[in-house]
């Protein structure tokens, strides 16, 4: 299987460890309306949601997120599995044009993992909207190992998009 197929992809890769990218790229359908699917996605409960139980985000400073995203840089504290302590990580969030459908960019860093850029678009499609996550991780010697993760943590997050949607966004019931 090539790199390309295996959704894969290394840059600048040298013998002395320099800037290791690689890359997670999954999609799904979604049966819900565009408009559905981006008012939820710029929801902070809906990132609390499709992250648990694996991941959660505690806001850095004050209490609570915002009900909705901004654009700007959000820093948060991780735990992985709700328990164990995974440092701080900037969510850097933008709005790039997507023409026909939603773009939602977090161009996503911390002390260990100096890139993750995840770029979320969606579109319309025969039954509902197709939700694709694509995301670029760099972590240096630890870049294989946040890759692995990513990959289980997005397939996570879109079965758990999915049950939400297929719910018509009953967070109780999904």
């Amino acid at each position: 299987m090539s790199e390309k197929e295996a959704g894969v992809r290394k840059r600048n890769l040298s013998p002395l460890g320099s800037r290791h990218m690689m890359k997670v790229d999954l999609e799904t359908v979604l049966p819900c309306s565009l408009d559905d699917a981006a008012a939820h996605i710029m929801s902070t409960r809906l990132l609390r949601y499709v992250a648990y139980p694996l991941v959660s985000f505690e806001p850095v400073t004050g209490t609570e997120f915002p009900e909705t995203w901004t654009e700007g840089t959000h820093w948060v504290r991780l735990k992985l599995f709700g328990f164990l302590p995974f440092g701080r990580q900037a969510i850097g969030i933008s709005k790039p044009l997507h023409p026909g459908g939603f773009a939602i960019r977090d161009a996503g860093r911390s002390a260990l993992i100096p890139v993750w850029d995840h770029l979320i678009t969606i579109e319309p499609h025969q039954d509902g909207v197709r939700y694709r996550d694509q995301v670029e991780v760099s972590a240096r010697v630890l870049t294989l190992l946040v890759w692995m993760f990513a990959q289980i943590f997005y397939r996570h997050r879109q079965r758990r998009w999915l049950r939400l949607a297929s719910n018509g966004f009953d967070y109780g019931d999904a």
